[in-house]
């Protein structure tokens, strides 16, 4: 058990990154759907995601502390590669703070510039984060393939968290907002798709370990139903989105879980294909991993952290179910 110490606290890292790509996602998605000529729908759009979008972020943090102190070596080759888009993308989540409180306290003719302010750092951390997940996919190298494979990843996982962000405003809202957040959320799947696509050819061609572990016998067998499961879920999500909204708001969820199945399916073929690097083609967790002794430790805390985490998630989810209801600040 303590041997596989650096793998297990790996996949624990690739967990929290899950739960923040799916949680975070979507309230960015939310973010920077917000229309820009529409005060009552901004306010909707806002109360739908006010008593999560903070909480949220916590998986960023556990993420990152994670990394940190499991495997120091990494954090260090990842934030000195990394250093602008994480400067940019920590503005921008600052920016989403700062403006979601004070558009509660500014006067009218200000709202608006908060409002815009929230889309803008909403935007701006979607497209970092983007950024920085091309760039650890290829290695850090430095070609313009992998500067372009970086900035079409932007714009992909930029895409991603605007299409869960609609499917979460088809489930939480009704009338002319639900049928707009439906016809954004299939624009953006597609979008998000061709990601998809891209990401799966150019990881088997950059990498012979990642073509080798997909398109060998018998595992090419094994593995195909997780790419088939992908589209035939984006597929079916998109005939339902055509038809919102639905008597009786019938399976109004299935929007948002169908579009969270194929982040994890997408999530778990990344994992596939590099563990058990944590920088894929540079640093393994064996070879970045603090002592043994440091990850028995920091352990303690993580037993408890995590559930704590999990529990307080499920909890805020269950407490505030049900329909975005009028913004109101007391």
């Amino acid at each position: 058990m303590i041997t596989y110490l650096p793998e297990i606290y790996l996949l624990l890292l690739g967990f929290s990154v899950f739960m923040y790509a799916v949680l975070d996602g979507y309230d960015l998605g939310v973010g920077i759907l917000l229309p820009r000529h529409n005060p009552i729908q901004r306010d909707r759009m806002i109360a739908s995601i006010g008593p999560f979008w903070d909480a949220n972020e916590t998986w960023l943090v556990l993420a990152i502390g994670i990394l940190l102190i499991a495997f120091p070596s990494a954090h260090s080759l990842i934030l000195t590669e990394l250093y602008l888009p994480t400067a940019l993308m920590l503005i921008a989540l600052i920016m989403r703070g700062v403006a979601f409180d004070f558009r509660a306290k500014a006067k009218a003719d200000h709202k608006n510039h908060w409002d815009l302010c929230f889309k803008t750092g909403s935007l701006l951390a979607a497209l970092t984060q983007g950024y920085m997940i091309g760039r650890y996919v290829m290695s850090f190298e430095s070609s313009y393939q992998a500067y372009a494979f970086a900035l079409l990843s932007a714009l992909c996982v930029t895409a991603a968290y605007v299409y869960i962000g609609g499917a979460w405003l088809v489930l939480k809202t009704e009338g002319e907002l639900q049928r707009r957040a439906a016809r954004w959320s299939r624009r953006a799947g597609w979008l998000a798709a061709l990601g998809i696509v891209v990401v799966s050819i150019v990881n088997p061609l950059f990498s012979p370990i990642v073509a080798e572990r997909w398109f060998s016998f018998p595992e090419m067998l094994l593995l195909a139903p997780i790419p088939l499961v992908v589209f035939s879920t984006i597929f079916m999500v998109d005939r339902y989105l055509r038809r919102v909204p639905v008597m009786d708001d019938m399976g109004v969820q299935w929007p948002f879980f169908g579009v969270m199945l194929i982040f994890a399916l997408s999530f778990l073929g990344l994992a596939y294909s590099f563990f058990p690097d944590v920088v894929p083609g540079i640093m393994t967790a064996q070879e970045s991993a603090a002592s043994t002794a440091s990850l028995l430790v920091v352990g303690i805390g993580v037993v408890i952290v995590m559930p704590m985490i999990l529990l307080y998630t499920l909890l805020v989810y269950r407490i505030f179910k049900g329909k975005a209801t009028d913004l109101s600040y007391k």
